[in-house]
């Protein structure tokens, strides 16, 4: 175990493969052998991204701001492509499928594997459990003795107690045995979501949702349900069967199946294994508080700095075992030098808790006090308030966060049945917020319980005997020994501003887009106008709730009323009345089948008649109640050079005026007998949901139209495979629906509102006749 020596004479002349180099960890290493090795020469295996090589990435990867110092003037290499040449080999590859290794390899430090805590089961065996195989698989094929440095986890230890030994984890788990069965879960879920019990189940749900708007797009919904069901049982299943066998999430289990992989192989390759805790940032290098992406603690710091994580389920006298990254990587340099014998693995805690612990207690003391002095600034309503943690229990926090769920559930259901309106729109986007931070806080509640509940001491002896052993300055070059951490100062001084920095840099990006977002809420998009040489752009207007407030109900009083005596107009609204419950939900779920039901009403009615109605009483009325801005909408369209179409499931007589508006009008065409009276019927299916996609799609490839370029303009849900079928869809006066479909899809939302003139129980004319 004893290092012997300085590392860089130690480790000159080495060939060190390293997996993982774009990770993390990887990248720390990286940077640690370049800086302060400088006759090692890095093997780096990484994968192809997209059009990028491995090579590609690489030069990608030392472009970063740690590595600059490496070259350029004053230094041995011109550029990061000369540092990249001479001391660096990239293999193209990933662990799925290991490339054939160079035959001079001395050791392999294997860094890479699944890192999320809760991954789908099939995937977390294939990375690292047959990765980790397959890569010793190819290490033997050199032929050479290859140091093999296997970087683990600490928390392979499971759900144990107590103090964990540097050696092996004591379990009867088959790793054959569960990499196989774990494999075979992917199709086997899959096979279940195609069962026709779970099918049904995703078709009703889509439909519930969207059968306003058609089968297909449910259909679209239906799947992605499956999918998401598939994905969603793929974790349950891991982290499912992690626990039956005594572990906390599948990514401590795989670990700890990877390890025993590992144990396998070292009667045939020296082997060392590494087992970190909560890596988290630097605390001298590469630089004080550098750290990449989002680790174990972050989004948690985030949440409580931004008044969103009310508490947390931890004893505040439980230890939280965090480990500064670059203690970790002097910890693997360190074992890279040792010469392990064979079929006797050497196991090495690196971890915080044994001898210099922080307490959950601690932490949040840390964290709070850094952002008492550093809080977020949420604008006008000024510095975040901060959540008192009084850590009542996991059971405690969990009633808690199951009691905003079922009141956000209630609440959801009631906001998507009332009035719409600018306060309904509002209270939707407060439910949404809310929801995605029960969300977040059932997602790190379920993923981190386990670990802040757990009670284990990870001995590092071995790793202070490492420390200890180093000469000379690489006791500080290549610090392992985390007694000498200052968790107080780390968390306020170091961490926690390092983990913001991002953050607050976007916040002052998001608050200028809000505020222009708010500047120019309500305020559409120039029309770009048409020229001759391309193809031609139409914009297409919804009627009801779009152009102006009314609906089909209301607009089949104005027309019925008229022509009928005083008894038979009492009648007549009383009879709407008792039936507007049963329309409302024939409405919600099939509007074409609602507006069939409407329309049965007119027969008997001279059409005649009734196009006579609209032109001598309605039409001052239908016009009082269009929105100014609508109609302004409309003629910049017109003056631009587009085609404008009115695409509604009103009756034809009420567009009639209109008709000065538009180029195109499609409306509901009420059938009539010989003698001219209506029969009650339409002479075609009413054009609701996707049938308007599908008349606008077929109009346009028979006249030359450009969709990508076209608009379209509607309130409703039911209209959004009309909006999904043009390059500009914008979302009028939407409904809760709609409107979340609309601010998902980052489509302009406005409010045409109707002049204050009308009025909404006013029925027109009915004393005219």
């Amino acid at each position: 175990m004893s290092v012997g020596g300085k590392l860089k004479d130690k480790l000159k002349d080495k060939k060190v493969l390293v997996t993982g180099v774009t990770g993390f960890v990887g990248e720390a290493l990286l940077h640690r052998i370049i800086g302060e090795l400088p006759g090692t020469t890095v093997v780096a295996i990484i994968r192809p991204k997209g059009s990028m090589t491995g090579t590609d990435r690489m030069a990608q990867l030392l472009r970063k701001d740690i590595f600059k110092p490496f070259y350029g003037e004053g230094t041995e290499y011109a550029d990061a492509e000369a540092l990249s040449a001479a001391r660096i080999q990239v293999i193209d590859g990933d662990l799925s499928d290991v490339p054939e290794l160079p035959k001079d390899l001395d050791i392999v430090v294997h860094c890479a594997g699944d890192v999320s805590f809760d991954p789908p089961i099939h995937e977390a065996f294939t990375t690292n459990v047959l990765g980790t195989k397959s890569l010793l698989e190819r290490i033997v094929e050199t032929g050479r003795q290859v140091h093999y440095v296997h970087i683990s986890t600490a928390y392979t230890a499971g759900r144990r107690r107590g103090a964990i030994p540097e050696a092996p984890v004591d379990h009867f788990v088959d790793w054959r045995t569960e990499a196989e069965a774990g494999m075979a879960m992917k199709s086997r879920i899959e096979e279940q979501s195609r069962s026709a019990p779970m099918l049904a189940r995703f078709r009703k749900d889509a439909e519930k949702l969207h059968r306003r708007a058609g089968h297909l797009t449910a259909a679209a919904d239906t799947e992605r349900r499956r999918t998401e069901w598939v994905a969603k049982r793929l974790v349950e299943t891991g982290t499912e069967r992690a626990r039956s066998l005594g572990w906390t999430d599948c990514y401590t289990f795989t670990k700890a199946l990877g390890e025993r992989v590992v144990e396998e192989f070292s009667g045939k390759l020296p082997t060392s294994i590494v087992r970190p805790a909560i890596i988290e940032s630097a605390l001298q290098s590469p630089h004080p508080g550098w750290i990449e992406g989002f680790k174990m603690a972050e989004p948690l710091i985030l949440a409580y700095g931004r008044g969103e994580l009310p508490e947390f389920p931890a004893s505040p006298d439980s230890v939280i075992e965090i480990i500064p990254v670059d203690h970790v990587v002097g910890a693997i340099c360190a074992v890279m030098a040792t010469e392990p014998e064979l079929s006797k693995p050497e196991y090495y805690h690196i971890g915080s808790g044994a001898r210099n612990p922080l307490t959950f207690e601690q932490l949040y003391a840390g964290v709070r006090a850094y952002f008492s002095k550093h809080p977020f600034d949420l604008g006008e309503r000024g510095a975040v308030r901060l959540p008192v943690w009084k850590f009542p229990g996991g059971d405690s926090v969990e009633s808690m966060l199951r009691y905003g769920e079922r009141a956000h559930k209630i609440a959801d259901k009631i906001i998507t049945t009332v009035p719409r309106g600018e306060r309904t729109r509002k209270y939707a986007r407060e439910l949404d917020v809310q929801k995605r931070r029960l969300d977040f806080l059932r997602r790190y509640m379920d993923l981190y319980s386990e670990y802040a509940q757990a009670e284990l001491q990870f001995i590092d002896d071995n790793v202070l005997a490492l420390h200890n052993a180093l000469e000379g300055d690489d006791k500080e070059k290549f610090a392992c020994d985390t007694a000498v951490v200052d968790w107080q100062y780390y968390l306020q001084e170091l961490h926690c501003p390092s983990v913001t920095e991002s953050m607050r840099r976007l916040d002052v990006v998001r608050k200028k887009r809000n505020k222009a977002l708010a500047e120019s809420a309500g305020v559409l998009k120039k029309v770009e106008p048409s020229s001759a040489d391309t193809a031609k752009v139409v914009a297409a207007f919804d009627m009801d709730g779009t152009l102006l407030s009314s609906n089909v109900i209301e607009t089949y009083l104005w027309m019925r009323l008229p022509e009928l005596d005083g008894p038979q107009r009492a009648g007549e609204i009383g009879a709407m009345l008792r039936k507007l419950p049963k329309l409302i939900a024939a409405e919600r779920k099939d509007r074409g089948t609602f507006l069939r039901t409407i329309y049965r009403r007119y027969a008997g009615a001279d059409l005649e008649e009734l196009n006579q109605i609209v032109d001598e009483i309605l039409a001052e009325h239908v016009l009082e109640r269009l929105s100014g801005a609508a109609v302004r909408r409309i003629r910049e369209h017109r003056a631009a050079g587009h085609k404008t179409i009115l695409i509604t499931g009103a009756v034809r007589p009420l567009t009639r005026p209109l008709e000065p508006l538009f180029d195109e009008i499609v409306a509901a065409e009420l059938a009539v007998d010989d003698r001219g009276r209506c029969t009650g019927f339409l002479s075609g299916p009413p054009l609701v949901g996707e049938s308007r996609a599908a008349w606008l799609k077929h109009h346009a490839r028979q006249t030359n139209i450009d969709l990508s370029k076209s608009y379209a303009y509607a309130d409703s849900h039911s209209d959004l495979p009309m909006l999904s079928a043009v390059g500009n869809p914008v979302a009028v006066s939407p409904d809760v629906s709609l409107f979340r479909a609309a601010r998902a899809a980052r489509w302009q939302i406005v409010d045409w509102k109707t002049p204050s003139t009308s009025s909404r129980l006013e029925l027109p004319g009915v004393n005219a006749r």
